[in-house]
């Protein structure tokens, strides 16, 4: 890791600390090698700097939209962390083949299903991205969840920290079972892979993938 990401990252981790109480003992439990898909919901800017700063040394990268580099601050700290330029609205095949490539290389990628910001924390329906990407590389997945960090504009206003919780689920792989993986079946399977995530969080926080009773495992093999 350079010297300069090793200073951004570390500034940016300082004033996240100084901003909000991060309870991030659950990071502990990431594993230190390998490649790695790692799943979680996107609710607000906070996620993307801590994921990248609290994860060292590990390198971890994950897809942006492609507007972002079109910000004179953005782009040059997305290109700092490797971040991966995506088109939306579109299948951009360019875009995949960096993230298969980061896998093959035994990074993390990290990707947030949702594709937007929720901003209340609850989970939104998912787009199926994720499946084709662990069908593709193998590699193993592991759900992240956050929550407290929809406080965090109201918090500022009030001059108050906010309290940040992360919390680190069971690792798994996707597994066909030799079926062929037709729409139909990447819908169930991304809908397996929510529901990992929907499981560890409150059920305030839910939203979308709030009927755990609904909730399979038929396509996913659990690691430890």
């Amino acid at each position: 890791m350079s010297l300069a990401v090793t200073t951004v990252n570390a500034t940016i981790k300082t004033i996240l600390r100084v901003l909000c109480r991060i309870d991030a003992a659950a990071l502990d439990s990431v594993p230190l090698t390998g490649p790695l898909i790692l799943v979680a919901n996107h609710v607000n800017f906070l996620e993307v700097p801590l994921v990248f700063t609290h994860l060292q040394p590990r390198q971890v990268t994950g897809f942006a939209k492609a507007e972002t580099w079109d910000n004179p601050f953005l782009g040059p700290l997305f290109d700092l962390w490797k971040a991966i330029p995506l088109r939306r609205g579109e299948v951009d095949v360019r875009a995949i083949r960096r993230a298969l490539h980061v896998l093959e290389e035994g990074g993390i990628l990290a990707i947030a299903p949702e594709g937007t910001r929720s901003g209340d924390g609850r989970l939104r329906k998912a787009h199926p991205g994720v499946v084709t990407l662990a069908l593709l590389s193998n590699a193993p997945i592991l759900p992240m969840v956050y929550y407290g960090g929809e406080l965090f504009g109201e918090n500022m206003r009030r001059l108050r920290r906010t309290d940040f919780k992360i919390v680190v689920g069971q690792p798994f792989c996707i597994d066909a079972r030799g079926v062929k993986v037709t729409n139909k079946i990447r819908q169930r399977i991304l809908e397996e892979i929510m529901y990992r995530l929907a499981v560890l969080l409150p059920p305030a926080y839910r939203g979308y993938y709030k009927n755990l009773e609904s909730s399979s495992q038929e396509f996913l093999h659990f690691l430890l």
